[in-house]
C-alpha cells in the first residue's frame, strides 16, 4: 500500500503523520521537547532535540513511506559551522530580543525598498534580525558560521544529508526576494551577509534529497502547509487558524504586498503561487493563559462563556500577551481586560477572550480584503476550531461561514501531500488537495450577533492606541 508521511517540526514537539493516497490517516506519532527561555523575551531550542524527536516519531509510525514531506516552525535561526555542527541553540520565531537589529535593517535597506523586495518589514520574529544579533552580541559564534538553516531544514540535513529550503519558508527570513522566488542579493549586500551561508531554495513539492532511497519533498513553513491541509491551494477560501497563534491566510494570484507590511506576503507552497497572511500571536494561547490563571478546563471555560451574551456587557480583551504582529507589528504591545464590572465572572472573562481573538483575526481579514482578497468562506483549523462556540463567534465577527475539514491534522497533513507529489503519487499540489481534502461541516455566522460584534470590534480597535502610551512608559 502506498504511504505518504508528513513530518512537522513544531515549537513544542514533532508530529509524524502517515496518509493513504486518498487522504485517510493511517498512523500518527508525536514526540515532545523542551523550550528554553534563558532571559525574558528570549526563546531557544536545541536542534538536536528536533532530530531525536523526529527519529523517534518516524520509528513510532511503523510504516514504510513512499514519500516524505517536511513542515515546521518558521523563522528560527540554526547556525552551523563548516562541519555542519550546531554553534548555539536555535533562536525561535517567538523570540523578541532583536528590536535594535530590526531598526538597523530598515535603516540599511530602507523600509519601502525592504517591503518591495521581501514583502515584509523587519520583525523580531524573522531570521535576518537574529543573524545581526549574533554578529553584534556573539562575534565568536558569528565568525564560525558556515551555513544557516531553518528548523525543519536542520531535520532534513540529518534525515537526507542535504542542505535545502523551500521558497515559502525562505520568504520568512527577510533575506528572500519573494516576487522573484530567489535569495535577494540586494538585501544580503545591504546587511553584509554572505550568500554562501544560505541553502538552495526549492519549490515546496520538489525532491530535496532522499532518506533510505525515499524522496523527501522540500516541504513548507507550517502555515503554508496547514493551508494546503485544509485545501487552500488557489484563490478562494481563506485559511483561519486557531492554534497557539491565530492566522488568516489567503492564496494570491500574484505577488502583492501591503504598503505598510501589516500582513506578510510570502511565496505559497504551490509552485508559482503566493500568499498573504495576518498573524495574531496569542490566539488559543490566550485561552490557555486564562485556563492557567483562572482554573477550569477548556470545556468548562467555553460552557461558562456561552452563558454570556455577545459583547459580555462591554468587557473587552486585547490578546497581545506577547506583543503583536498584525496589524501593529509591536513586540511591546500588551494584553488587557477593559470594561470590568462586579457582574463579570470567569465565564465573562472567557467570553471576552474568545471575542478578542476573533477581533484580532478580523483585523487581518480586513487587511487581506484591502489587497483584493474576496473572502466568502473560511476553512478553520487548529485546536480552537474544535470549539463550536468559538467558531460561531469567529464566523460572526468575520462575517463569513467557516468550514471544517474531515482531517484536523494541520501542518503535518499538508506536508504529507507535498511528499506525495515528490513521490509521483500526485501530478501536482492541486491534484493532491483534490484527492485528499474534504469538508466535514460548516459553522454559519449568527445574524443576531452582528450588531454587537461590529460595535465590539470598534471598541477593540480603539484600545491599542489608547493604552500603548501607558505601556511604553512602564
Amino acid at each position: 500500500m502506498t504511504v505518504l508521511v508528513g513530518l512537522d517540526v513544531g515549537t513544542t514537539g514533532v508530529k509524524a503523520l502517515a496518509l493513504s493516497p486518498g487522504g485517510e490517516v493511517l498512523a500518527r506519532a508525536e514526540r515532545g521537547y523542551p523550550l528554553s527561555t534563558p532571559r525574558p523575551g528570549w526563546s531557544e531550542q536545541d536542534p538536536e532535540d528536533w532530530w531525536r524527536a523526529s527519529e523517534a516519531a518516524l520509528a513510532d509510525l511503523g510504516v514504510e513511506p513512499d514519500g516524505i514531506g517536511l513542515s515546521g516552525q518558521m523563522h528560527g535561526l540554526v547556525c552551523l559551522d563548516s562541519d555542519d555542527r550546531v554553534l548555539r541553540p536555535a533562536i525561535l520565531w517567538n523570540d523578541q530580543r532583536t528590536g535594535e537589529e530590526c531598526a538597523e535593517i530598515e535603516a540599511r535597506v530602507g523600509l519601502e525598498r525592504l517591503i518591495a523586495l521581501t514583502g515584509n518589514r523587519a520583525l523580531t520574529g524573522f531570521t535576518a534580525p537574529k543573524l545581526l544579533w549574533v554578529r553584534r552580541h556573539e562575534p565568536d559564534v558569528y565568525a564560525r558560521i558556515a551555513h544557516v538553516l531553518l528548523p525543519k531544514d536542520y531535520v532534513r540535513l540529518r534525515l537526507a544529508g542535504t542542505r535545502a529550503i523551500d521558497v515559502a519558508d525562505a520568504s520568512g527570513t527577510l533575506l528572500f526576494d519573494v516576487a522573484g522566488r530567489r535569495w535577494s542579493g540586494e538585501v544580503l549586500d545591504a546587511l553584509e551577509l554572505p550568500a554562501a551561508w544560505l541553502p538552495e531554495a526549492l519549490e515546496s513539492p520538489e525532491v530535496s534529497g532522499r532518506w533510505n532511497g525515499i524522496p523527501v519533498a522540500a516541504g513548507s513553513g507550517d502555515q503554508s502547509a496547514a493551508a494546503l491541509g485544509v485545501g487552500i491551494d488557489r484563490p478562494g477560501p481563506v485559511s483561519v487558524v486557531l492554534g497557539t497563534s491565530g492566522v488568516v491566510l489567503a492564496a494570491l494570484p500574484g505577488f502583492q504586498a501591503d504598503p505598510q507590511a501589516r500582513v506578510h506576503a510570502f511565496c505559497h507552497a504551490v509552485p508559482g503561487g503566493w500568499q498573504a497572511m495576518g498573524v495574531t500571536l496569542s490566539a488559543a494561547g490566550s485561552l490557555a493563559w486564562l485556563r492557567d490563571v483562572a482554573g477550569g478546563s477548556y470545556d468548562e471555560l467555553t460552557a461558562e462563556a456561552a452563558e454570556w451574551q455577545p459583547g459580555a456587557e462591554g468587557l473587552t480583551f486585547l490578546p497581545y500577551l506577547q506583543g503583536e504582529r498584525t496589524p501593529h507589528a509591536d513586540p511591546g504591545a500588551r494584553g488587557s481586560f477593559t470594561g470590568l464590572s462586579l457582574r463579570h465572572d470567569r465565564g465573562a472573562l472567557a467570553r471576552a477572550v474568545l471575542e478578542g481573538v476573533a477581533y484580532g483575526l478580523r483585523d487581518s481579514l480586513d487587511l487581506l480584503r484591502a489587497l483584493g482578497v474576496e473572502a466568502e468562506v473560511g476553512r478553520a483549523s487548529g485546536g480552537g476550531a474544535r470549539s463550536d462556540l468559538w467558531l460561531r463567534i469567529v464566523a460572526s465577527v468575520l462575517g463569513i461561514p467557516l468550514e471544517r475539514t474531515v482531517s484536523e491534522e494541520g501542518s503535518a497533513y499538508g506536508a504529507a501531500l507535498l511528499g506525495g507529489v515528490a513521490a509521483g503519487v500526485f501530478a501536482d499540489v492541486h491534484e493532491a488537495v483534490a484527492a485528499c481534502v474534504r469538508v466535514r461541516d460548516t459553522v454559519e455566522p449568527e445574524p443576531g450577533w452582528r450588531e454587537a460584534y461590529e460595535e465590539g470590534h470598534r471598541r477593540y480597535q480603539a484600545l491599542y492606541p489608547a493604552l500603548r502610551p501607558l505601556e511604553a512608559s512602564a
